[in-house]
């Protein structure tokens, strides 16, 4: 009996024709709330890349489309080691899109699918590169707005790498969305975010402190039943610190995480480097060997944390 052909994917036929030789896509890697993510060569460069293409009825709509190019035109304008750089941007009348390197080893979230945890050193070695990559992207007049687990990636030297910067704002280009109107997600919104404020950097270090949170015990700090319930916890309550809910968490690391959740911004780190000096200090304090001696991502990454005036 003849083998059965797998029917054609009208959607990556559809995408291959808008971009000609350029790339050759090869699968479907995912699906979000906004695009699709396909799998491609670069064909003139021989390198994997992503496609990441927006849901054919958002990219008929005007404010959409707008917020596809936006990104693209806001992480063309950050070079860092730990953000991630747009490649290509197109748009046709059915199709928009952006091209960004292949990175081959997940996101954050997906190591923390199930509600599992990671170890504190690694949290704090990878939110030391993600605090590192905001502050950059802060001293450059932009902020994140959605920074959350499914944002951070890893390339194949384990280095973490900031992404999505969709709904960033910037002092480049005119504010989209006015006071009032709130974006981003519920569970990593900072608390002048849910109120629907104009926001500072500061407000990623917040959100920031909810990924710790949730990677060192497995769980966010704040949830409910409807984004009213959840986005209200951020307003009143006071997160129970991560070292009483899972004693393996030191408390040095603890007392990190819960500066980065003060409601008040004045009384958070300021600075994203300000973060990254005291996750490294903790890692110092835990006796990890020099991380000059070392080979991995840790040794490589390191300078990068060094405070700029």
């Amino acid at each position: 009996m003849a083998a059965r052909e797998e029917r054609p994917d009208a959607d990556i036929t559809s995408l291959r024709h808008v971009i000609g030789g350029r790339y050759s896509v090869s699968h479907r890697i995912g699906d979000g709330g906004m695009a699709t993510v396909y799998y491609a060569m670069h064909n003139a460069l021989d390198r994997p890349v992503v496609l990441k293409v927006l849901h054919p009825h958002l990219a008929r709509d005007a404010d959409m489309r707008e917020r596809f190019r936006r990104e693209a035109e806001t992480a063309a304008q950050l070079v860092h080691p730990h953000i991630c750089n747009i490649i290509d941007f197109g748009m046709t009348e059915r199709h928009v899109y952006t091209v960004m390197p292949y990175l081959s080893r997940g996101t954050l979230g997906d190591r923390i699918s199930g509600r599992r945890s990671l170890p504190p050193e690694r949290v704090a070695a990878v939110c030391a590169q993600v605090s590192s990559a905001l502050d950059y992207a802060h001293r450059h007049g932009v902020v994140h707005r959605d920074i959350k687990p499914d944002n951070v990636l890893f390339d194949e030297d384990e280095h973490a790498v900031v992404t999505d910067f969709g709904i960033a704002t910037a002092h480049f280009r005119g504010r989209m969305t006015g006071t009032g109107h709130v974006m981003g997600t519920p569970h990593y919104m900072s608390p002048e975010q849910a109120r629907g404020r104009l926001l500072d950097g500061r407000s990623d270090l917040y959100t920031l402190g909810i990924v710790m949170y949730e990677t060192l015990v497995g769980f966010v700090p704040f949830d409910g039943a409807d984004i009213y319930s959840i986005t209200s916890k951020h307003l009143e309550e006071v997160p129970v610190s991560p070292d009483i809910v899972d004693s393996r968490v030191p408390p040095a690391l603890a007392a990190v995480v819960m500066r980065c959740l003060a409601k008040d911004p004045s009384a958070r780190y300021q600075r994203g480097n300000d973060v990254a000096d005291a996750l490294i200090q903790y890692l110092a304090q835990t006796g990890a060997p020099n991380p000059e001696k070392r080979n991995g991502w840790f040794a490589r990454t390191l300078p990068s944390f060094v405070s700029t005036s």
